[in-house]
């Protein structure tokens, strides 16, 4: 036992990398939110006592393999079982692409090493959760941006922390996260000295503003309540593409489509896996005369072919005309193939990912107008980026997200992808809808709380009475300009405060 316990004081990798395994817990299906802030404040403490550049870039990275091998290691999955990666070389890319994530927390170690600080509450409480967040900020928008566990995700929906998320955001609430590990590490290394209680005053303060501002209604009912039904067809990804599977699969959606009486019928995203133009006229005739039977709107996920170029497409069928959204914000490797005409061999030979050279629709899409409301389409990846979400509000009334996440199996990515959706809500003040090939199907309220799901890897249908709301959230009218303020007012006081400590010493 005592050699145990030696073994990890005299490894300090070991002990970062559980914590950022640890860390995992705070996010679905877990949801134990504090375990975020325990695992972050770990890692502070470790820095904190670890002072040498190259140590604290080794903690850092040691906690991010640690953490986003345990947090996205489901990539195999669509690797090696959907993409037929062979089974080393999909071990090995997962492996490097938690390698590449983790060098983000690696920078985050050095770089608060680097700066000096002689008060130990500026340098917990300032500068690590300014440049922890600072770089959960690059990782959001590098090469398109893979913002996936970004800690903020973690408080949502339970967290007092999550009330800030109207205000600022998900990075505003990771902020929240760090300074709470701040806070910490310092009560915990001074319980009885004036420093410590003054960390658990701001700790208890924080804490109460969040649970304060839960009970702000930031956004008001727009129109009457109107029922919508969410598809789940479950259909493998593996039978997804196959051509013998095709007329099945339609003829199994359809039949779900007949069981339902709601105003607002959603298939989830590329349902049916044929172009539009390929989708043959007696099936698209038979939407289009149950939709007016029913006095209804069907939104039918496809791709699409325009001009040479591909798509992937929501198309509305029913009493309020043919709408469409087009896919904006693809995902790299997955939907388009960046540097071509150096990767692109790879992709085409090693994986195997239909339609895997899209393109994009473009920022500027008009909302579907529907039962009076404003819809603001996103399709699976997009709702990662906040940012790009509220550029259709405060226009938008409702939120919709159409996924197939059946590429990532049995794994943790899908019920991850919805707490997601959740914290959408929250930053926007608005209900978000989702429809999924295999889960999560759910409806969440504007508040961030699932008011009714469907259970994953089953084929069933979710109707729900949905509520459009109109207003603005202050995240809504400041999008991250808010965070990148706040981030350049602390960083100023650092420099400040470090020019005032060498002016002091040579007087």
């Amino acid at each position: 036992m005592n050699h145990s316990v030696n073994l990890l004081r005299i490894n300090p990798y070991v002990i970062a990398a559980l914590s950022g395994v640890l860390a995992v817990g705070g996010f679905a299906p877990w949801g134990i939110f504090p375990l975020a802030i325990v695992s972050l404040a770990i890692l502070f403490g470790l820095w904190n006592k670890h002072t040498l550049p190259c140590t604290a870039f080794l903690l850092g990275f040691s906690f991010g393999m640690g953490f986003f091998v345990a947090g996205v290691g489901w990539i195999y999955v669509a690797l090696h079982e959907y993409g037929h990666m062979p089974m080393l070389l999909a071990g090995l890319a997962t492996g490097l692409f938690a390698a590449f994530l983790a060098l983000f927390p690696a920078a985050a170690g050095y770089l608060q090493s680097r700066l000096p600080s002689s008060m130990q509450w500026v340098k917990l409480c300032l500068m690590m959760p300014a440049i922890w967040v600072g770089i959960e900020l690059v990782r959001g928008y590098i090469m398109t941006g893979f913002p996936w566990l970004t800690l903020g995700y973690s408080q949502v929906p339970a967290s007092p922390l999550a009330g800030f998320a109207p205000v600022l955001g998900v990075y505003g609430v990771t902020l929240l996260v760090a300074l709470s590990a701040g806070l910490t590490v310092l009560f915990v290394q001074h319980p009885k000295h004036r420093q410590g209680k003054v960390a658990a005053g701001l700790f208890l303060i924080i804490w109460l503003t969040g649970a304060a501002l839960l009970r702000i209604e930031w956004t008001s009912p727009q129109g009457e309540p109107f029922k919508v039904s969410l598809l789940q067809g479950n259909i493998a990804q593996d039978e997804k593409f196959d051509a013998q599977s095709r007329r099945a699969t339609m003829e199994i959606y359809y039949q779900m489509l007949l069981g339902s009486d709601a105003r607002l019928i959603v298939y989830p995203e590329t349902a049916l896996p044929l172009l539009r133009s390929q989708l043959p006229q007696d099936y698209t005739g038979l939407l289009r005369e149950v939709a007016q039977r029913q006095g209804s709107d069907i939104l039918l996920g496809a791709f699409e072919r325009e001009q040479g170029l591909f798509y992937n497409s929501m198309f509305l069928f029913g009493i309020s005309g043919e709408q469409a959204y087009r896919k904006n914000h693809l995902v790299p490797f997955g939907e388009f193939i960046p540097v071509r005409s150096v990767l692109g061999w790879f992709i085409n030979n090693v994986l195997n990912i239909p339609m895997s050279d899209l393109s994009s629709g473009g920022e500027n899409q008009p909302l579907l107008k529907i039962a009076d409301q404003q819809i603001a389409v996103n399709i699976c990846y997009e709702d990662v980026f906040g940012e790009e979400i509220i550029r259709a509000l405060p226009g938008a009334t409702l939120l919709l997200n159409t996924s197939n996440d059946a590429w990532y199996g049995e794994s943790s990515a899908a019920i991850q992808h919805n707490q997601i959706s959740q914290m959408r809500a929250l930053e926007t003040g608005r209900m978000m809808l989702r429809a999924t090939n295999t889960g999560v199907t759910s409806v969440i309220d504007r508040n961030g709380k699932i008011l009714a799901m469907l259970p994953q890897h089953q084929r069933a249908v979710l109707t729900e009475q949905v509520q459009g709301y109109s207003g603005a959230t202050p995240y809504v009218r400041w999008g991250n300009t808010a965070i990148f303020g706040l981030l350049s007012g602390i960083f100023v006081l650092l420099g400040w405060l470090h020019f005032a400590t060498l002016k002091a010493r040579k007087s």
